[in-house]
């Protein structure tokens, strides 16, 4: 394995809301969408799904990012920009999650 495949990498949940200029923004140009998840995977983060949503909020992307500090950055720069407002979660897969269960067993 290269260094790479063994970095750990965490996994966070952010739920999108876009405001008046960012409905407009997308409504106008809905390719930025595209760029702004170019700039997070230019941090070191991934990508790895993203979806148009009915209700609440209008995205849902779940990314890979090395620390809290990084994904807060990004959450934070992405925020800044006036054109969204996000509200990020941190996920445990479940099989990390047992196993944590299962260690304060012992």
């Amino acid at each position: 394995m290269d260094a790479d495949q063994t970095k750990k990498v965490n996994t966070y949940i952010m739920f999108s809301k876009l405001t008046e200029r960012g409905r407009d923004r997308v409504r106008t140009h809905p390719e930025r969408i595209l760029e702004v998840n170019h700039e997070v995977e230019m941090r070191g983060c991934n990508v790895v799904a993203q979806y148009a949503m009915m209700g609440d909020h209008d995205f849902v992307t779940i990314i890979e990012a090395p620390d809290n500090g990084e994904m807060s950055r990004i959450a934070i720069e992405l925020g800044a920009r006036g054109t969204i407002d996000t509200t990020t979660y941190a996920a445990i897969p479940i099989e990390k999650f047992i196993e944590i269960m299962q260690m304060s067993d012992s």
